[in-house]
């Protein structure tokens, strides 16, 4: 025997402050209307075609799911990466986007994915609050320059 699901039904107090939100509503539309109107402003699309009434029970069980608490978004801790060392380090994994992937997404080369890469650890590895980063980075940036590394890419 197939079991069906049971309608829920809407109290008739909800029921009631559910035609009262709606008849507010529809009376700020009508406002809103007649104020478009006498500017000469076009109409908005509406979701309701004309013809198509819906009964009171079925507006209140759209507002009851329009009043139900949504999810949260989703942030980008959601998404991050357990802290891998080999594979994806947390220095490297911060921000959103690995530093490698950026760096073959705009195909920089050796020279310049080093300068890169160094700038986004700078101070986030070891002890030496990023100096020594940065100084890597400096020599690989002075090295690209020096071999004329910088090719535009090729679409």
């Amino acid at each position: 025997m197939v079991q069906r699901k049971k309608k829920r039904t809407v109290s008739p107090e909800a029921l009631e402050t559910l035609r009262r939100t709606a008849a507010h509503a529809r009376q700020v539309r009508q406002e809103k209307r007649a104020a478009r109107e006498a500017q000469g402003v076009a109409q908005p699309y509406t979701k309701t075609p004309k013809g198509m009434d819906i009964t009171a029970e079925q507006r209140a069980r759209q507002l009851i799911a329009l009043a139900r608490p949504k999810t949260r978004m989703a942030s980008s801790a959601d998404f991050a990466k357990p802290d891998d060392p080999v594979n994806h380090p947390a220095h490297y994994t911060d921000g959103g986007i690995e530093t490698i992937d950026f760096i073959e997404a705009k195909r920089l080369g050796y020279h310049l994915g080093n300068v890169v890469k160094y700038i986004c650890r700078a101070g986030k590895k070891g002890t030496n609050m990023g100096l020594q980063d940065l100084q890597k980075a400096r020599w690989y940036l002075d090295r690209a320059i020096e071999k004329n590394e910088i090719n535009p890419p090729t679409r």
